[in-house]
């Protein structure tokens, strides 16, 4: 049975074989690019940033202090994570695109459904990140908002782990399935239905996104490892996908 390591350890060898890395350079630069610009602007107000969440903890919560100080930076840096990773997944999604469908003729030996022109799949494929952004948004805003509830954001970590987890599944198993004409809401139905497949495939690729630079290299492994896990555990859910999801 094809797990999530094993996906991203085999997907990361595929990306960089003969007729597949040239699909990957790209996406590399422009990554490169943008997190050299948001590591830039974090580092010269992470501070400033740090100061004005802890000015916020009351009085009677200051001999907690010790504890809500670090919870505090952990749930800082993963909404500075979600932030990058939204802004260079939108900029990058059409080359993934293109990269997941030729992984998939490598691995599955035929095409995906996809039936689209160049230039409609990359248009379509930033339509795409606007619906994902539809749905991280309001939820990922919920989130915030705990975090900075006294009490409540002892929490905060936990849920922005668990929630990071789902949303970096959503990231990745959704460029093959839109490649085979797999709706958004049917997507996520089909995650839904192998949830610990898609936890651990998510978790894992979080874990990777968190390798300073190393990511930009390994994530285009993450892209293919979606595609092997759409082809083992999701691609057969079509028949079984409830109605009302579709």
């Amino acid at each position: 049975m094809l797990d999530a390591l094993t996906a991203l350890t085999r997907g990361t060898r595929l990306v960089y074989s003969r007729g597949l890395r040239r699909y990957v350079f790209l996406p590399i630069l422009v990554n490169l690019l943008v997190y050299g610009a948001m590591l830039g602007y974090v580092l010269g107000n992470f501070g400033g940033w740090l100061d004005g969440w802890m000015a916020m903890v009351p009085e009677w919560l200051s001999w907690l202090s010790w504890l809500i100080w670090p919870l505090f930076v952990v749930s800082l840096t993963l909404i500075v994570f979600f932030t990058f990773t939204l802004v260079t997944h939108l900029i990058a999604a059409p080359f993934y695109g293109f990269l997941a469908a030729r992984v998939e003729v490598e691995v599955t030996g035929r095409p995906p459904l996809d039936d689209r022109g160049l230039a409609k799949t990359a248009v379509d494929a930033m339509a795409r990140e606007l619906v994902k952004l539809a749905y991280i948004l309001p939820r990922m805003a919920l989130l915030f908002v705990l975090s900075w509830i006294p009490v409540l954001n002892l929490i905060a970590p936990l849920l922005w782990a668990a929630f990071t987890a789902w949303i970096m599944a959503i990231t990745y198993l959704d460029y093959p399935m839109d490649n085979n004409k797999v709706s958004f809401r049917d997507m996520r139905a089909r995650l839904a239905a192998r949830r610990w497949p898609t936890l651990t495939y998510g978790g894992w690729v979080t874990l990777i996104t968190w390798l300073p630079l190393a990511n930009l290299f390994l994530l285009p492994g993450a892209v293919a490892a979606g595609v092997l896990m759409w082809d083992r555990h999701y691609r057969g859910l079509a028949t079984v996908t409830p109605p009302q999801a579709r």
